[in-house]
């Protein structure tokens, strides 16, 4: 096999430049509105389709602000969704209730009865669950809607969704998001709050004097969420290729057995791609030993600045034994076929024993 030329996602030079521009400009004063910071705003609702956008520092900021507004329960998912629902909620003594999914995903009439058993005042989820399945967020969003709930889309990974179905204003009451590194828009840090409800920022209003954004980072953001639908869509092209194509090489395997392994012993190894069927931004493979198998994966799989193995369980992945490849982490240009075909078989060498 040869070398991989994999790297980690940075800002695009465009962007790296305005943040530079935007620090050497000796126009900012203390206390002042920064250009900078209108402008990000303007983007992001550009994006987003709501009326209303805060930038802060961080994505954790983002939740920790539009959940202290909340004095009741709230909903999460029971896997696939971010730890920072848990700890935020921790920190303001809010009551979490999980809802049941299927390795992450929900169902919207499991949902709706959790909502009646627990009348709870918003539901938090994530685009993606566990960046590896796409949520039917519009279904959820419908029956948040009916039954008079908060729905708060962690859309960190989703922004720029060409097919409307992720990060938009009309499927969601409230958008957060991160755009600190390597998320889809990534200039290093910071995050916002998107919404048409204008009470959730005057709610939030104290504890969001404490989160302001800098200018360098809404300079970022302003010009790297120009290239989110480009960034999200090879993302997706790249994970739904690896999906199909190592489904594809698991059929294979099962088919050409050794002749002295007997029937019952045959493994249907594509049943390990989870979520095969379903748009995501990282792959999770099921495997017996997570453990060895993310070290294996560690080994070949090395990338330029950062790294894309996760091991499960884990919340914000899948509670399961399986190791994620987190194709998100990785520049759109090391996203070319020589290189997923590699990866193909970097993960089919670790995962199907050779004994097989």
């Amino acid at each position: 096999m040869r070398q991989l030329d994999l790297f980690y996602r940075r800002p695009s030079k465009n962007t790296r430049d305005a943040m530079c521009r935007a620090a050497m400009n000796l126009k900012h004063m203390p206390g002042g509105r920064y250009e900078e910071v209108t402008a990000a705003e303007k983007s992001i609702i550009n994006t987003t389709g709501h009326d209303h956008v805060k930038i802060v520092n961080s994505g954790n900021s983002a939740i920790l602000a539009v959940m202290s507004t909340f004095k009741g329960k709230i909903l999460i998912p029971d896997q696939g969704g971010w730890t920072g629902f848990k700890k935020m909620a921790e920190f303001l003594g809010i009551e979490t209730k999980e809802v049941s999914t299927e390795l992450g995903v929900m169902d919207a009439a499991v949902l709706a009865e959790s909502i009646k058993n627990n009348s709870p005042e918003a539901l938090f989820i994530t685009s993606f669950a566990g960046y590896t399945a796409e949520q039917p967020v519009r279904e959820i969003y419908e029956v948040c809607e009916d039954l008079g709930v908060t729905l708060v889309e962690d859309a960190s990974g989703s922004l720029g969704d060409e097919t409307g179905k992720l990060a938009s204003g009309k499927h969601a009451h409230v958008i957060v998001a991160s755009t600190g590194a390597p998320k889809t828009v990534n200039v290093g840090s910071g995050g916002f709050i998107s919404t048409n409800d204008e009470k959730i920022l005057g709610n939030a209003k104290n504890i969001l004097k404490t989160l302001k954004s800098d200018p360098v980072t809404c300079a970022g953001i302003t010009e790297e969420i120009k290239n989110a639908s480009n960034v999200l869509t090879k993302t997706l092209e790249a994970c739904e290729f690896l999906k199909k194509e190592l489904k594809k090489e698991f059929d294979l395997e099962k088919d050409l057995v050794k002749k002295d392994v007997k029937n019952d012993m045959k493994k249907d190894f594509s049943k390990n791609i989870l979520h095969a069927d379903k748009r995501g931004i990282n792959i999770a493979v099921s495997t017996d030993n997570p453990k060895k198998t993310g070290y294996e994966l560690r080994k070949s799989l090395k990338v330029q600045g950062g790294g894309i193995v996760t091991v499960c369980p884990r919340y914000e992945r899948i509670m399961a034994d399986a190791v994620c490849i987190e194709i998100k982490n990785l520049d759109v240009k090391c996203l070319g076929h020589e290189n997923l075909n590699e990866i193909i078989q970097i993960i089919k060498k670790t995962v199907v024993p050779e004994t097989v």
